[in-house]
């Protein structure tokens, strides 16, 4: 058997998409992924065929000891496994990566580095200070709470430090702040020096607490901030108001229920944290076979005997393709036929076949794609691969203007948070979220029927719609969306969402 190998990755500061290009790469490749309780839990959907490990340490809980973690590397790596250590921030910062790695060095496995952004710096960011400026600080110290046995720091060593450099970052030192703050102090920092803790830095629970050396320690005991965190010292802290970016942002630390399609959720949660805020995935549907795919598999056959066919999502675009390579077949087999989409997230989802759509309607809905395909056309035979159940405008219009239709049921939805329901309940219940966005009548009639009788609860709660038809479906549950997008996609009710908040 082959040696394996071992890369320490950093995980970043927080928000999944910092992690690098490299270490997505080596995530997604992976066998076996040990991961810490800093890494964002969503860094692990890249491990499409790893094996999970979870070796976070959290205070005051029992957690692997390293030892045992480091062994664990070991083993794998002689196994013949790719094996990753997933570390938050960056691995060889306060984060016993070269311990591992000498660890690993000694015992003759490869391994392999793959730096993180260091917690401190990107969190500094994010909370809209910089660590240095031409005009405030040209010096930086890094220093964590403890010592290498997990002693504190001696008050003397704190007054050294205390006006060594301009800028300060502490990390994990929330639990001896007034001691630590105390000692800057007594080693010749000003009181008035400005300070400031960020908890869950670069995420959207990220929590901010401003205030001076002297008084930073009972203004976190009040606000109840607690590890993770890191303290800064230092004037480039009077730079945040100016330079804040992400937390003053309207959907910033809105907690947004995404009851999607679980494949289809991972891209809206991503489009949800590029606004600071935070998606909760809670998939109410799933997308199912059609009940009779023979049919489709007939259809998709069929395709070049039609003057159009018409795509009305991205998931009946993904469904005919599948039957279509089922059957050997790829889009040679549309000859002359036109294609048409409904809108552009639609059209996208045809781009990685090779067809590029002759017509995308500008609104989103059957009716306007009805009357895009009038405007170009006065018959012929039209093919509409689509859900199982669905609004029949489209074929209906154009029925009525000569058109001979086929519809085809490329999938069907169907629900599947029953078994959840008590929990959706228990969080509309206690405040824990804010935004539930609606992009389908599925997922009306899905959320609906979960809560059952608990359905008034959704009036606690901002409902967003994608569009009339999902605002619709709504009213026929008794219930009215409180925003609706302008354009019928994700962005557009983001969009209308960040007016509402911002408003």
């Amino acid at each position: 058997m082959s040696l394996g190998k071992v890369w320490l990755v950093g995980a970043g500061p927080g928000e999944p998409d910092l992690v690098t290009v490299r270490g997505r790469q080596v995530l997604e490749e992976a066998d076996v992924v040990l991961h810490d309780a800093l890494s964002h839990p969503e860094l692990l959907d890249y491990c499409v065929r790893a094996e999970i490990r979870d070796v976070g340490k959290r205070f005051g809980e029992r957690s692997p000891p390293q030892e045992t973690i480091t062994q664990q590397l070991i083993e794998l790596a002689r196994q013949g496994k790719r094996t990753v250590r997933l570390k938050g921030g960056d691995p060889y910062l306060f984060a016993r990566g070269a311990e591992e790695a000498l660890a690993l060095a000694d015992a003759g496995i490869p391994f392999e580095i793959v730096p993180g952004l260091s917690s401190p710096v990107a969190i500094g960011a994010y909370a809209g200070f910089p660590l240095t400026h031409r005009d405030l600080s040209s010096s930086v110290t890094f220093i964590t709470g403890s010592d290498r046995a997990g002693k504190e720091w001696s008050a003397a060593a704190w007054q050294k430090l205390a006006t060594a450099t301009d800028t300060l970052c502490i990390l994990m030192g929330m639990r001896r702040i007034e001691p630590i703050t105390g000692a800057l102090i007594d080693g010749g920092r000003s009181p008035d020096c400005p300070c400031a803790v960020v908890q869950w830095g670069a995420r959207a629970e990220q929590r901010v607490v401003e205030g001076r050396l002297d008084d930073i320690a009972a203004l976190c005991r009040a606000g109840g901030l607690s590890n993770p965190a890191v303290i800064f010292v230092g004037d480039v802290v009077r730079l945040r108001e100016r330079l804040r970016f992400f937390d003053n942002r309207p959907l910033f630390g809105k907690r947004i229920l995404v009851p999607r399609a679980r494949h289809q959720a991972s891209a809206t949660a991503q489009a949800i944290r590029r606004r600071a805020a935070q998606p909760i995935l809670f998939p109410l549907i799933e997308i199912a076979p059609p009940p009779d795919p023979a049919a489709l598999a007939r259809a998709a056959r069929a395709a070049a005997t039609y003057d159009w066919v018409v795509f009305t999502s991205a998931n009946g675009v993904e469904r005919f393709w599948a039957a279509l390579r089922d059957q050997g077949l790829d889009a040679r087999a549309f000859g002359a036929a036109r294609v048409a989409a409904i809108g552009p997230r639609t059209a996208r989802a045809l781009e990685p076949t090779g067809i590029v759509a002759d017509l995308v309607a500008e609104e989103f809905v059957g009716e306007a794609l009805a009357g895009a395909i009038l405007a170009r056309a006065s018959g012929g035979r039209v093919l509409i691969p689509r859900a199982l159940v669905a609004r029949e405008e489209l074929p209906h219009i154009l029925r009525t203007r000569g058109f001979d239709v086929d519809v085809v049921a490329a999938y069907r939805t169907r629900p599947v948070g029953a078994e959840r329901a008590g929990e959706l309940s228990r969080r509309l219940e206690q405040g824990e979220l804010d935004v539930i966005v609606l992009t389908s009548s599925s997922t009306v009639s899905s959320l609906c029927e979960a809560l059952g009788s608990d359905k008034a609860l959704l009036g606690r709660v901002v409902l967003a719609s994608i569009g009339p038809v999902t605002s619709e479906a709504l009213e026929s549950f008794g219930l009215r969306a409180t925003v609706q997008a302008d354009v019928y996609t994700v962005e557009g009710v983001l969009d209308a969402l960040e007016r509402h908040f911002g408003a």
